[in-house]
């Protein structure tokens, strides 16, 4: 039977319990961040040489230009080709899903006119340049091609660059084919830090980008951390988790491959259940004990389940959902009689999953929405990644002559008690004269 830890909301001790499992610490330790921030500043000040270097360091690619990494848009179409029928089928169906989705998100232009003819309002613009990284190696991302790409399409992105590491040369087709699907304008095959260096300061070959988003390693990860202000980040993403309210009445099997569906992501991933039905959370165990023989990440679950996971009794749905809103988490299943009634108490969640019919994986892969989501409980003030962070708005202030005369008082007011001279001039400049009794 996988260990995995037993809480009780009933416990003296649950709340202290319960913080010690979500606890996170995703700051790097001191060597990953030196070895960030001497790449960060070799690639600066030296450009495509020190990228090169890199890329033969790492991933044992030796280049000798910058431009002999780029995968050029015909061998995007060549993967497409190439790959199995039904994997183009399936990732053409996700990415007009994603798209769909993508679509009722995007902003608008907005004014409104005052009685005065005064003009306020908003604009709205597309990031001109973002850069996509994909990760390389150990596993093939294609998803995070979709989901990272296509909102910024739909946003109205000119130009998309991603940047994946292929070790050895070797390139996975399923990640080209997606990258053709999703529209991507370039790809270059370097990773790394040097790959998020070469994208937020730009060099001879790779053009500097406006936004970095996608997922890495903790050497990216810190390398994102490090260029923001320099560029725009998505977020900084801890371990994958999953948190599953269930009443006890749907299929342990199924709970428990949904809190697979997760841990074997990686030993620091997290998977949670929660339920008032003690013999439900039994239940479940076994199911898991039972599962894990079929699984080829059985190591990776067991450890995952071990450090992070857990199985909680509360003693109803009502403590079940302040629970969920404490852990915040990336994903939560609500495998219950009336999800949408709980759903509506929800409110720190990145993707809400409602049902017992609603497996996590969907939304991985196909459902629609973004599977970019917050983690660390960070979703109690951020959100999914969407068309939203790929624009950027500008306030329209048009004053006519009446309104520059009547704001221009009260800015003046207010700009001689904060002692700005200039900025009061400047208002009370506009100021009709004829209007003095206003």
């Amino acid at each position: 039977m996988p260990k995995i830890n037993r809480l009780d909301s009933r416990q003296a001790d649950f709340r202290v319990r319960l913080d010690q499992l979500l606890a996170w610490e995703s700051v790097s330790d001191e060597a990953v961040f030196t070895t960030v921030r001497d790449i960060l500043a070799d690639v600066r000040h030296r450009g495509d040489a020190a990228v090169l270097e890199y890329t033969a360091r790492f991933d044992r690619l030796e280049k000798a230009a910058l431009t002999e990494l780029e995968i050029h848009r015909d061998r995007l179409d060549a993967a497409l080709v190439r790959i199995a029928p039904e994997h183009r089928e399936a990732l053409e169906r996700a990415a007009e899903r994603v798209r769909c989705y993508a679509e009722h998100q995007k902003l608008s232009d907005w004014q409104y006119t005052e009685s005065d003819g005064t003009v306020l309002g908003q604009q709205v613009n597309p990031l001109d340049r973002v850069g996509l990284y994909v990760p390389g190696g150990k596993a093939a991302y294609p998803s995070s091609v979709i989901m990272n790409a296509v909102p910024a399409k739909v946003a109205g992105v000119p130009e998309v660059i991603m940047v994946v590491p292929t070790p050895d040369g070797q390139v996975n087709d399923l990640v080209l084919a997606a990258a053709a699907v999703a529209g991507v304008d370039r790809v270059f095959a370097i990773g790394g830090a040097q790959a998020v260096a070469a994208l937020a300061y730009g060099t001879e070959t790779i053009p500097q980008v406006d936004k970095i988003v996608g997922p890495g390693n903790i050497y990216v990860a810190t390398a994102k951390r490090m260029v923001f202000g320099a560029v725009g980040i998505d977020m900084v993403a801890g371990p994958s988790e999953i948190l599953v309210v269930c009443d006890g009445r749907t299929d342990p099997d199924w709970i428990a491959a949904d809190l697979f569906s997760q841990a074997e992501h990686d030993e620091d991933a997290q998977a949670i259940l929660v339920s008032p039905d003690g013999d439900f959370l039994e239940a479940v165990s076994d199911a898991m004990d039972a599962l894990l023989e079929r699984m080829p990440r059985a190591e990776i679950i067991r450890a995952s389940l071990a450090a992070r996971g857990a199985l909680i009794r509360v003693k109803d749905l009502d403590e079940a959902v302040d629970v969920a809103n404490h852990v915040a988490p990336e994903h939560l299943e609500l495998s219950v009689a009336e999800p949408e009634a709980m759903a509506r108490r929800i409110r720190h969640a990145g993707a809400i999953f409602l049902g017992r019919h609603t497996a996590e994986a969907v939304g991985d892969y196909c459902a629609g929405p973004n599977h970019v989501l917050p983690t660390s409980r960070t979703a109690r003030f951020s959100s999914p990644l969407g068309v939203y962070d790929f624009q950027k708005r500008s306030s329209l202030i048009h004053c006519s002559p009446a309104g520059a005369s009547d704001l221009g008082r009260t800015a003046s007011v207010l700009a001689r008690g904060e002692g700005l001279i200039a900025h009061a001039c400047s208002a009370e400049y506009r100021i009709d004269p004829n209007d003095c009794d206003r």
